[in-house]
């Protein structure tokens, strides 16, 4: 196993990426090609290149700083992380199994979070549960599932604030718990499944069913206090994007593309934007929806769909800063002037917060078995973390990049493929795999 954060790989290797040793020099030993003028049958994809002024730039990053606490999906209510610090030469402390992961017919979509010194996680049979944060010992556990239910659920997630866990399920129900216990608090029925982790700010607790429905409730009563309808969609991905919240607004990403800033004690709304798609020419590149959590960062907001376009926004006019046709489904990171996405053709790309200018691209790898193009690998992440860029594959390995260069610095295998970024506090890395397997690296 090579080093996870430890050092870098050959510079002279680029395509060494992933859990290989090497890769094959692609095409040699093959035959000629036949003659004639070659036509790509994937005329949607398109890959960025670094602005060549950029490139010459040298990227500066404030110094990582610790964090006690991940209460929410994507961290704080801002989803805006910035530089983290976890310890050198992290080592797996303990692992811990949530109950049910992945399977056929389910999928693990509800990130853990971490707050009050426990670990909050919810499983694929609508099970939430507590872990020490020292130890990884299971402190409590609640099964959720509503009484005319079966068990099977692919679930929203989870959210801490005040002494509460706030829970969305795929059965659309909102359940309030006692997070020191698991007992219940209160509970209501949204007549809609939720894919979505709840966003909890300020006593409100904000959520998005499947048929694009945002519903803020009371978070010590859980009083219906306003909703918002977008544009309903026939098929979208599986998950979505928790709202971002700062300064007194809420911004909320939807399946349909569709962009929305509204007032968080009354819903009025602020403005509208959409990230619909753009010359895309196969069905699934053609949903719009935006999968990946908004950020809003000094005044921006930043996001990204599944479409194929990036914008950067103002947060109180909704004017566009800049755009860019580059499409992802995973969530945009910040850090000082620099942001850095995942893209759909599993690129890391490093931009210019300022005006959206490309510094570098690196291309992950696509396949478990590259020759044949068969087994493509689902990434997540960024995260940034000690200067390090750490994204996860569902084959099971976790890869660090330069957040200055781009280059591959080291990887780790993990118990399972994830299918959520990792998550960091108190200098710790924890990863939740698709078998249930909460991983915690200090």
């Amino acid at each position: 196993m090579r080093r996870f954060f430890g050092i870098a790989l050959a510079a002279a290797a680029p395509l060494l990426i992933g859990a290989c040793e090497s890769l094959p020099w692609l095409g040699g030993g093959e035959a000629a090609p036949l003659p004639g003028e070659r036509i790509s049958v994937l005329v949607h994809e398109r890959t960025l290149v670094p602005d060549p002024e950029a490139a010459k730039t040298q990227i500066v990053l404030p110094p990582p700083s610790p964090t006690a606490e991940w209460p929410l999906a994507g961290g704080f209510a801002n989803h805006a992380m910035h530089h983290l610090e976890v310890n050198a030469n992290l080592k797996r402390a303990w692992d811990s199994d949530i109950g049910a992961g992945a399977s056929d017919t389910e999928r693990l979509v509800a990130p853990p979070v971490v707050a009050d010194g426990k670990v909050f996680t919810l499983d694929t049979e609508s099970t939430a549960a507590a872990f020490d944060f020292a130890t990884g010992r299971e402190l409590w556990d609640v099964d959720l599932t509503p009484d005319d239910e079966d068990g099977e659920d692919i679930g929203g997630g989870v959210g801490f604030e005040d002494g509460r866990l706030y829970v969305a399920t795929g059965f659309g129900h909102v359940v309030a718990l006692n997070a020191n216990d698991g007992t219940e608090v209160w509970r209501v029925d949204l007549k809609g499944p939720i894919r979505v982790p709840p966003t909890v700010r300020g006593g409100r607790v904000f959520v998005v069913s499947v048929d694009n429905k945002l519903t803020a409730l009371n978070g010590h009563s859980g009083e219906v206090l306003w909703t918002y309808q977008s544009i309903g969609e026939v098929a979208s991905l599986l998950g979505g994007a928790s709202p971002a919240e700062d300064a007194g607004v809420l911004v909320v990403a939807f399946s349909s593309g569709e962009i929305a800033a509204l007032r968080v004690e009354n819903g009025r709304v602020l403005w509208t934007d959409s990230l619909g798609a753009i010359r895309r020419t196969d069905v699934i590149s053609a949903m719009s929806h935006i999968r990946g959590r908004p950020v809003i960062d000094r005044g921006m907001v930043f996001a990204l769909s599944n479409a194929g376009m990036m914008a950067a926004i103002d947060l109180r006019t909704g004017r566009r800063v800049w755009d860019k046709d580059v499409g992802g489904i995973e969530s945009p990171w910040i850090a000082g002037d620099y942001l850095y996405i995942l893209s759909s053709d599993a690129e890391v790309i490093c931009l210019s917060r300022i005006d959206g200018r490309v510094f570098w691209v690196t291309p992950l790898q696509r396949y478990e078995d590259e020759e044949d193009r068969e087994d493509p690998i689902l990434w997540t992440g960024p995260v940034l973390a000690s200067d390090r860029l750490i994204v996860a594959g569902s084959h099971g390995v976790a890869e660090t990049l330069s957040p200055y260069t781009g280059q591959l610095l080291g990887s780790e295998e993990l118990p399972d493929g994830v299918a959520s970024a990792p998550v960091i506090a108190d200098r710790s890395v924890i990863f939740l795999s698709n078998d249930g397997t909460l991983a915690l690296y200090r």
